[in-house]
């Protein structure tokens, strides 16, 4: 992809867009609305008749664990797209959303299934995004009436990992790391600073207030080297779980792709089975990882007993930053939703610990046991 699909629609009819000439700083809702409007017009997606008919309709979204802003325009009863915004424009904030351009322009222009962008503002870090519509794979899978029809979770499953397998191969050609905001790979640095860290940090440390037992920092640099042993060729979207999966007209589409990176095969696979909010039964996953390594093994040569190994060590990578992410966003910023999830995360963790490629890590095992008395 060329330098000029990243850049945003700064210039709109030859002036830079820009309210009360703010740069680089904070912008308010009102603010926000204002400027996706102009964006939507050059675009051709509103037209002024539309805002003078009062057809134009602007409706809030919440989100879930993050700080973005979120904004649903439609015309009448007709979605027209979803406006993002970051709280505020920071430095950081604004090269997530660049990112979120960026990676996204590039997914949709090699046929994954994730939304097509219509413009960015570089100096708000606004970006609209097509509507998807709000329901999600969560919403199918644990449906509120409760009664789940496995064979169409399966299937629905299935028709998400072909699509994944698309997007890790073909969203790793011509992928540019310069477009990641937040790291370009998934090494042992991200490991055990996002991941067993964030698991040390924010669970054992922040929400159980207890500290290091010694020796847990090898036994996390041990499980940082047996799941750096997968190649990390391959697109990683790093949050691929069932809310960052909306289902538009029975598609499955992919969202929250901005801390994409290059990575290994297993990570993705293992976000979407151990899920906590979808709970996936045992059998379940180890079906749907069977299909995974049939599917995939038609485009890259796979030897399945190493991939399952490294699997494993990935899984509970994985589920290591998922516990930390749940404590942080429970006890720091306050959103109970995550606290019910600690349970099923934990629980997962002790199963997969107890795979024979995890015997010589028993203090991460007493930890995980530990918590699951106190939560």
């Amino acid at each position: 992809m060329s330098q000029q699909t990243c850049r945003g629609n700064g210039a709109i009819g030859g002036q830079r867009v820009s309210i009360d000439n703010k740069v680089m700083s904070s912008y308010s809702d009102k603010e926000i609305i204002a400027l996706a409007i102009v964006l939507l017009q050059d675009k051709g997606l509103l037209a002024a008749s539309d805002i003078a008919s009062k057809r134009l309709l602007v409706d809030v979204i919440a989100s879930d664990g993050s700080t973005r802003r979120f904004w649903r325009f439609a015309l009448g009863k007709t979605p027209l797209c979803i406006v993002v915004a970051p709280l505020t424009a920071s430095e950081v904030e604004l090269k997530e959303s660049r990112s979120a351009w960026c990676i996204g322009r590039h997914l949709y222009a090699k046929g994954c299934s994730v939304p097509q962008l219509f413009a960015w503002h570089e100096e708000s870090g606004l970006l609209v995004f097509d509507d998807l519509g709000d329901r999600r794979l969560h919403s199918v899978i644990v449906p509120e009436n409760g009664t789940t029809d496995r064979v169409r979770v399966r299937e629905q499953y299935v028709e998400v990992i072909c699509k994944l397998v698309h997007m890790q191969i073909e969203g790793a050609v011509d992928f540019e790391s310069d477009w990641c905001w937040d790291g370009d790979c998934y090494n042992k640095e991200l490991m055990l600073e996002r991941e067993s860290g964030y698991f040390l940090s924010a669970f054992w440390h922040g929400l159980l207030q207890h500290n290091m037992p010694e020796g847990i920092l090898d036994e996390c640099q041990y499980l940082a080297e047996l799941a750096a042993k997968a190649p990390a060729d391959y697109f990683l979207h790093r949050d691929f779980q069932s809310r960052n999966i909306m289902i538009a007209d029975g598609v499955p589409k992919f969202i929250d792709f901005q801390g994409g990176r290059l990575g290994p095969l297993g990570y993705d696979l293992a976000s979407l089975l151990i899920d906590p909010y979808t709970a996936l039964d045992y059998a379940m996953q180890e079906e749907l990882e069977d299909i995974y390594i049939s599917e995939m093994s038609r485009y890259v040569k796979l030897d399945s007993s190493v991939f399952r190994k490294e699997f494993h060590a990935l899984a509970l990578q994985r589920n290591l930053q998922i516990i930390g992410a749940f404590s942080f966003l429970s006890q720091v910023r306050g959103k109970s939703f995550f606290a019910s999830y600690l349970q099923p995360a934990l629980q997962v963790a002790k199963y997969r610990l107890e795979q024979p490629i995890f015997a010589d890590f028993p203090l991460l095992k007493s930890m995980i046991d530990h918590g699951l008395t106190c939560i």
